[in-house]
């Protein structure tokens, strides 16, 4: 038998009749006559060939095997076309349809996760696409419109397309395995660190490419990856720095020992945020900057920016 396609105002009828527990609630809820009610879920069940509701033996409507066989499907119809209706309210009142954040892999990973918890209940509609690289492949993203907001490190290339605005930063410290020579040595001459091999990030993209950040030994080892680095340095393999919130386990534990280097014992890792000049700003890319601008100011190991900046 063929069966009849229901419009979408026969679904919500019969989802108010389930939901409310009678014609005459459905009614109510609706604001429609109860006879209009009565009459849709009539014709909704003739278009489809079954009985929804069992109205014998009972005031009360009872779902039928078939009723309650639709009812999960109708309440998905109803809810994605609702979805669809607030996300093109929204996009009309300015909201995005997407949003790309590129945040660099020093960012503290904890402060992200909840942000983007917080986003994905404020703005349901907007489509996240999430990115986290190192140095100038943030900005990248950024120029090339994959990305409409980037968390960046330090900045490395003045970039005339993109806007710049310092929102706090991380300390980074230098550390190494404690069976690693400069572990072992009570005072770090000047001139020693460069003897020994440092694990350094390396930059996926062209911006800064052959340029070097904080970069102190003749032998170096270049990651990609700020997880394979810590690994290694737990290892003993080389020594670098690495942000004080990721190792601060670590330290307690003797796996890592901080490096009292004259030439670095310590030094900031400075984050900006970057968004092109000819992309206006929406309201969840707005709310994103300030989430993460202000979860970063009340990180324990982290800082808010300097006025020297």
């Amino acid at each position: 038998m063929d069966v009849g396609q229901p419009t979408l105002d026969q679904l919500r009828l019969f989802l108010a009749v389930v939901d409310e527990g009678s014609f005459n609630g459905a009614a109510r809820k609706l604001g429609r006559a109860i006879s209009v009610v009565s009459y849709g879920i009539v014709t909704l069940e003739s278009q489809l060939g079954v009985t929804l509701f069992d109205r014998e033996g009972s005031k009360k409507p009872v779902l039928t095997p078939a009723g309650k066989a639709m009812l999960a499907q109708a309440r998905a119809v109803t809810d994605d076309v609702d979805a669809l209706i607030a996300g093109v309210r929204n996009f009309n009142q300015g909201l995005e349809a997407e949003l790309g954040l590129a945040i660099d892999v020093m960012f503290p990973t904890n402060l992200i996760a909840e942000v983007l918890r917080e986003f994905q209940a404020l703005f349901p509609t907007v489509q996240m696409r999430l990115f986290v690289e190192t140095l100038g492949a943030i900005a990248a993203l950024v120029v090339d419109g994959r990305a409409e907001l980037g968390i960046s490190g330090p900045d490395l290339v003045a970039l005339p397309d993109l806007e710049r605005e310092a929102i706090g930063e991380v300390e980074l410290l230098p550390v190494a395995a404690p069976d690693h020579p400069l572990a072992r040595m009570a005072r770090i001459p000047p001139g020693e660190v460069r003897k020994h091999r440092q694990l350094v990030l390396t930059d996926r993209s062209n911006l800064t490419q052959g340029r070097d950040f904080s970069v102190f030994a003749a032998s170096t080892w270049r990651l990609g990856d700020l997880g394979a680095r810590h690994a290694l340095l737990r290892e003993g393999i080389g020594w670098g720095n690495m942000p004080r919130h990721l190792i601060n386990a670590d330290l307690a534990s003797g796996k890592l020992k901080r490096l009292a280097l004259p030439e670095a014992p310590g030094m900031a890792y400075r984050f900006h945020a970057l968004w092109r000049r000819d992309c206006p700003i929406g309201p969840a890319r707005a709310w994103v900057l300030d989430a993460l601008r202000e979860r970063l100011s009340r990180c324990p190991d982290a800082e808010a920016p300097r006025q020297t900046d």
